[in-house]
């Protein structure tokens, strides 16, 4: 059977640099507070013009170009988001359209922050079908800076803006994405919400008013799930993938908050040299988190044939995703920090 595996990478920050003095200045707080409670010195924020989409086609045609292969080639487009450009169609439908990925199917797919690890095992999965292209586009993209209450402390400085890509494709035998663990925990459904603008409470000059299109979360429960049941679905994947914690070489965690991920860390059992970090950059991306460290990674020249990647996202839902993936390509040409980020372990 054909293994599938990531053959390229990309990422889209939109260039509107957003500082913790600008946050604090809404939300009331200050910019120590800010690094203090989440380790983000700052974040992007799409341009007025630019929306999911736009975010997303310019982290595909990245990804597109690393891979080498061209748009025509692929065979299903995947895109991880929860603020979409409109409700329908569907995200994935203007991005295809855009790069010109003619007759691909083209879905999106919501998940919340862990969508593009639950979207990469959809299209892995697609692609062992074997009914027509060997080579499938996962997109991860949010722009959450328009659903925020940027006065609401709790989740205003926690959020930024971008879209991270990859090309999944045919990699040797023994490389490649392996099944991934895919969880939810429906009970915790109103922990993360956005309330208004579905079928439940359609859009209405009350719900405006009230706030009630604004993305709300509880951060202490979210933090508690976080402690409960991120451990528990790491350690699961690797005894699936037969690895001990001391064998991941790269751990790429959705990047929610800095000290929340510093703070579970330790239950993890995997090494502070392996996990990498780009929220404080760039703050939580949403469903483009774990996509845009990843092409940050690799950006970097840091991945070799045979590393074991540990990817694992958590998002609202309440919803858990992990998948292991043994690397196959030769390392980029490293690119200097100015494109990329500090990462931890570098």
């Amino acid at each position: 059977m054909t293994a599938y595996g990531i053959i390229g990478t990309g990422s889209y920050l939109p260039p509107v640099v957003v500082s913790n003095e600008e946050v604090a200045a809404r939300a009331g707080v200050t910019a120590e507070w800010i690094e203090r409670k989440t380790r983000i010195t700052e974040r992007r924020h799409a341009l007025p013009h630019e929306a999911a989409s736009d975010l997303a086609a310019a982290a595909a045609g990245a990804a597109l170009r690393d891979a080498g292969v061209d748009p025509t080639q692929i065979g299903c487009v995947v895109v991880a988001t929860s603020t979409p450009d409109h409700p329908q169609p569907a995200t994935a439908n203007l991005v295809q359209h855009r790069l010109g990925a003619h007759g691909a199917a083209a879905f999106d797919l919501n998940a919340v922050c862990s969508g593009f690890v639950y979207a990469a095992e959809v299209a892995r999965s697609l692609l062992l079908g074997g009914r027509g292209s060997p080579y499938a586009l996962v997109v991860g993209v949010d722009v959450y800076s328009r659903i925020l209450d940027h006065a609401d402390r709790r989740t205003a400085i926690l959020f930024g803006d971008g879209a991270g890509a990859v090309v999944l494709g045919p990699v040797p035998a023994g490389a490649g994405l392996e099944p991934a663990l895919l969880r939810s925990l429906g009970a915790g459904h109103d922990l993360i919400r956005v309330t208004a603008g579905g079928s439940r409470l359609p859009a209405s000059q009350r719900t405006v008013a009230e706030g009630e299109h604004h993305f709300r979360m509880d951060g202490r429960g979210v933090r508690a799930f976080v402690h409960e049941q991120l451990p528990r679905l790491v350690a699961d994947v690797l005894s699936d993938g037969g690895l001990g914690p001391d064998q991941v070489d790269h751990f790429i965690p959705h990047q929610a908050n800095g000290a929340m991920l510093a703070d579970v860390a330790p239950a993890l059992g995997l090494s502070e040299q392996a996990t990498r970090l780009t929220v404080g950059r760039y703050g939580n991306t949403g469903a483009a988190s774990v996509p845009i460290t990843l092409d940050a990674v690799n950006q970097e020249g840091r991945l070799h044939p045979g590393d074991r990647v540990l990817l694992a996202a958590f998002g609202g839902g309440m919803n858990l995703a992990a998948s292991l993936c043994t690397w196959s390509r030769a390392p980029r040409p490293v690119v200097p920090l100015t494109r990329s980020v500090a990462l931890a372990g570098h």
